[in-house]
Formats: C-alpha cells, structure tokens, sequence
C-alpha cells in the first residue's frame, strides 16, 4: 500500500465555502512537474507560442478580436499533452477554444500539432486557470468550460487544493454565458460525489441529467475517449461525467 493509498486518519473534510479565497498563498490545485522536452515541444513552445500563446499581462481579452470572429468558445481547464483538445478544435472548426495548462510538455505538444494541423480556433494560456478566469475572461463570454480528470487529491488532508470548490464553481459561473454549461469528468468516484456535492449546492446551475442517471450524465459522444480512459474501461475502472448549465 502506498502512501496515496491510505487512506487519512482524523476528521473528513468537506468543500471550502463560497466565500473562501480562490488563492490561498502557496497553496495550488496542481504541481509542476519536471520533465524532458522534445524537440517537437520545443519547436511548439519557441515558434508556435507567440502565435497561439496568451499571457495574463496581455489583460482581459476581447474574443471576437482574438480571433476574428463571432462563435461559441470552449475552455478547457488541465488539457495534459492536448490530444484531446486537439481533436475537439480539428472536428470542430466553427468553435474556438482556449486550453490552459501549466506543464510546459504539455503546452508544446499541443502548439506543434495545432500548427502542423493547421487549426487557427485554438488558443493558449501556460499559466494558473483561477487568474485566466479571474483576469483575462470576460464574464458571460463562454458556451463552455471543460474540466477533465483535474487532480483528485485523494487524501483528506488535501482535499483543500482540489480544483472543485465552492469559489470555483461561482466564478466559471460568471464567465458562462445564459445557457452555457459547465463540463466535469473524473476517474475518481469519491472526487465524483464531491464534485455533485458542490454543484448541487452552487446558485445558478441546472443538472442536466436525467433521473435514471442523476446526478451522472453518460459520456457525451463530444468528449474524446482518451487512451488512459480507454485502458481505464477495459480494466473495469469506472468515469463519472457531470454536465450543469447555467440557468440565470
């Protein structure tokens, strides 16, 4: 058994309320990981990024400047090596999206393959998803945020750096437009239940599932099935996806 395994002992520990800072100094949601770069995710990083790259100095963006047009736009939060970012841009090419991500690998490979693809709807931030909401979206501008398999953060002691929390789910609120939806999947069932446990309890959403499902919605034919989700089902391991709209 691993440390992660074991589970805490001591009080169990539940969403931070509303009020509460999104950023506590020093603490994240994520932990950035040192790796090697290849020379593709160089390539990205140097000669793509100052095409498709956004930083938070550049301020609240004006989308329909940005890029060039009126559509619906897509946030993903955490897109890891971008596939499946990539895929969605590529199959969509009326809607635009914004991934954010803080790994730099991560950021070149999907800035070497939107340029070798082509794709002029996809843009990017490498820098803290709470300060893009916060600083750079406008509110109401977004058809969707996206949300997929976020850092569990399994032990109870930090749950506290868990991405999903009360503050969180009001401010993507805010950047919603009427009728936009908030998208959520996890491989984590225990992460699952407090993900409906903070939604059920946030002003302002609608569950979109149905009874039979609630509070679950099947995966939805738009999210691509990632090659670790993939494995994930062939070995029996469970995805709980969680779809809630705006309704005021």
């Amino acid at each position: 058994m691993t440390d992660q395994d074991r589970p805490d002992e001591g009080k169990t520990t539940g969403p931070e309320g509303p009020d509460a800072p999104l950023h506590r100094r020093g603490i994240k949601s994520y932990v950035l990981r040192a790796g090697r770069m290849t020379q593709a995710q160089t390539r990205g990083l140097e000669e793509v990024w100052p095409r498709l790259g956004l930083t938070l100095a550049q301020g609240r963006q004006d989308l329909d400047a940005l890029f060039g047009r009126q559509a619906p736009r897509v946030v993903e939060i955490g897109f890891g090596m971008g596939a499946s970012l990539i895929e969605q841009a590529e199959t969509h090419p009326d809607t635009d999206f914004i991934g954010i991500e803080v790994h730099a690998p991560g950021v070149g490979k999907l800035l070497d393959e939107a340029d070798k693809r082509g794709l002029t709807n996809l843009r990017v931030y490498r820098e803290d998803a709470l300060a893009v909401l916060e600083q750079c979206l406008p509110e109401g501008s977004l058809t969707t945020l996206q949300l997929f398999f976020p850092d569990p953060w399994p032990k109870k002691k930090h749950h506290k750096r868990r991405i999903v929390q009360p503050a969180f789910v009001e401010l993507v609120r805010t950047r919603l437009a009427s009728g936009g939806t908030l998208h959520m999947a996890t491989d984590w069932e225990a992460y699952a239940e407090w993900m409906a446990e903070v939604m059920e309890a946030a002003p302002g959403y609608l569950n979109t599932a149905t009874p039979e499902t609630a509070p679950y919605v099947p995966r939805p034919d738009f999210r691509p099935l990632t090659k670790f989700e993939a494995r994930g089902e062939r070995l029996g391991h469970g995805v709980w996806d969680l779809i809630f709209r705006r309704v005021d």
